[in-house]
Protein backbone atom coordinates (compact mmCIF):
# COMPACT_ATOMS: atom_id res chain seq x y z
CA UNK A 1 0.00 0.00 0.00
CA UNK A 2 0.72 3.42 -0.58
CA UNK A 3 -0.55 6.14 0.98
CA UNK A 4 -0.48 9.84 -0.36
CA UNK A 5 -1.00 13.29 2.07
CA UNK A 6 -1.62 16.68 0.03
CA UNK A 7 -0.87 19.73 1.75
CA UNK A 8 -0.45 23.88 0.73
CA UNK A 9 -3.28 24.66 -0.73
CA UNK A 10 -5.18 27.73 -0.10
CA UNK A 11 -6.85 31.15 -1.11
CA UNK A 12 -4.28 33.72 -3.30
CA UNK A 13 -5.05 36.20 -5.57
CA UNK A 14 -4.87 36.26 -9.51
CA UNK A 15 -0.97 36.45 -9.78
CA UNK A 16 0.31 34.91 -6.65
CA UNK A 17 2.10 31.64 -5.61
CA UNK A 18 1.02 28.82 -3.80
CA UNK A 19 3.32 25.04 -3.46
CA UNK A 20 1.63 22.05 -2.86
CA UNK A 21 3.13 19.44 -1.08
CA UNK A 22 2.58 15.60 -1.39
CA UNK A 23 4.09 13.55 1.38
CA UNK A 24 4.55 9.51 0.34
CA UNK A 25 4.69 6.75 2.79
CA UNK A 26 3.96 2.81 2.70
CA UNK A 27 5.98 1.20 -0.32
CA UNK A 28 9.35 2.21 -1.77
CA UNK A 29 9.05 6.13 -2.68
CA UNK A 30 11.11 5.84 -5.72
CA UNK A 31 9.20 2.77 -7.97
CA UNK A 32 5.99 5.07 -8.14
CA UNK A 33 5.81 7.59 -10.83
CA UNK A 34 4.12 10.75 -9.25
CA UNK A 35 1.76 13.02 -10.77
CA UNK A 36 -0.67 15.65 -9.87
CA UNK A 37 -4.13 16.54 -11.16
CA UNK A 38 -6.78 18.44 -10.43
CA UNK A 39 -10.79 18.75 -10.30
CA UNK A 40 -12.73 21.79 -10.44
CA UNK A 41 -16.36 21.84 -9.84
CA UNK A 42 -18.32 20.51 -12.73
CA UNK A 43 -15.07 19.37 -14.62
CA UNK A 44 -13.58 16.13 -14.81
CA UNK A 45 -9.96 15.36 -13.43
CA UNK A 46 -7.14 16.27 -15.36
CA UNK A 47 -3.44 15.38 -15.65
CA UNK A 48 -0.94 18.76 -14.30
CA UNK A 49 2.61 17.43 -14.22
CA UNK A 50 4.28 13.89 -13.54
CA UNK A 51 7.10 12.64 -13.04
CA UNK A 52 8.76 9.37 -13.28
CA UNK A 53 11.25 7.08 -10.91
CA UNK A 54 14.29 8.67 -11.60
CA UNK A 55 12.46 12.28 -11.71
CA UNK A 56 12.85 13.17 -14.84
CA UNK A 57 9.67 15.09 -15.81
CA UNK A 58 6.61 12.96 -17.77
CA UNK A 59 5.19 15.91 -18.65
CA UNK A 60 2.95 19.13 -18.00
CA UNK A 61 -0.28 20.31 -19.37
CA UNK A 62 -0.23 23.15 -21.90
CA UNK A 63 -2.39 24.98 -19.26
CA UNK A 64 0.83 25.11 -16.55
CA UNK A 65 3.85 25.00 -18.78
CA UNK A 66 5.83 27.88 -17.91
CA UNK A 67 4.30 28.56 -14.44
CA UNK A 68 4.27 25.13 -12.38
CA UNK A 69 7.10 23.40 -11.91
CA UNK A 70 6.99 20.04 -10.33
CA UNK A 71 9.67 18.50 -8.21
CA UNK A 72 10.51 15.57 -5.80
CA UNK A 73 12.83 15.34 -2.59
CA UNK A 74 13.52 11.53 -2.44
CA UNK A 75 15.22 12.14 1.39
CA UNK A 76 11.70 13.81 2.31
CA UNK A 77 9.49 11.13 0.52
CA UNK A 78 7.94 13.92 -0.96
CA UNK A 79 7.20 15.66 -4.69
CA UNK A 80 6.22 19.58 -4.47
CA UNK A 81 4.25 21.25 -7.03
CA UNK A 82 5.63 25.14 -7.33
CA UNK A 83 2.50 27.09 -9.08
CA UNK A 84 3.53 30.67 -10.02
CA UNK A 85 1.22 33.13 -12.03
CA UNK A 86 -2.04 31.73 -10.62
CA UNK A 87 -4.91 32.63 -12.50
CA UNK A 88 -8.47 31.66 -11.21
CA UNK A 89 -8.97 29.11 -13.93
CA UNK A 90 -6.57 26.94 -11.77
CA UNK A 91 -8.96 27.11 -8.71
CA UNK A 92 -9.56 23.38 -8.30
CA UNK A 93 -8.80 20.24 -5.89
CA UNK A 94 -5.39 19.17 -6.43
CA UNK A 95 -4.55 15.50 -5.94
CA UNK A 96 -1.67 13.60 -6.22
CA UNK A 97 -1.46 10.32 -7.81
CA UNK A 98 1.37 7.40 -7.69
CA UNK A 99 1.45 4.48 -9.98
CA UNK A 100 3.23 2.00 -12.47
CA UNK A 101 2.91 1.89 -16.02
CA UNK A 102 1.51 -0.81 -17.79
CA UNK A 103 2.80 -1.71 -21.18
CA UNK A 104 4.53 1.62 -21.20
CA UNK A 105 2.04 3.92 -20.18
CA UNK A 106 -0.49 5.01 -17.04
CA UNK A 107 -4.36 6.11 -17.39
CA UNK A 108 -3.54 8.77 -14.71
CA UNK A 109 -7.51 9.28 -14.74
CA UNK A 110 -7.25 5.67 -13.12
CA UNK A 111 -4.42 6.09 -10.90
CA UNK A 112 -3.64 2.95 -8.35
CA UNK A 113 -2.87 5.71 -5.46
CA UNK A 114 -4.29 8.84 -4.54
CA UNK A 115 -4.40 11.12 -1.56
CA UNK A 116 -7.13 13.30 -0.45
CA UNK A 117 -6.58 16.52 -2.04
CA UNK A 118 -5.49 19.99 -1.01
CA UNK A 119 -8.18 23.14 -2.35
CA UNK A 120 -6.77 25.67 -4.13
CA UNK A 121 -8.78 28.81 -4.85
CA UNK A 122 -7.14 31.77 -6.74
CA UNK A 123 -9.56 35.11 -6.57
CA UNK A 124 -9.53 37.50 -9.75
Amino acid sequence: QVQLVESGGGLVQTGGSLRLNCVVSGRTFGSYFIAWLRQAPGKEREFVAGLDWGDNIIGYSDFVKGRFTISRDNAKNTVYLQMNSLKPEDTAVYYCAADTPRNGRIDWKSAAYWGQGTQVTVSS
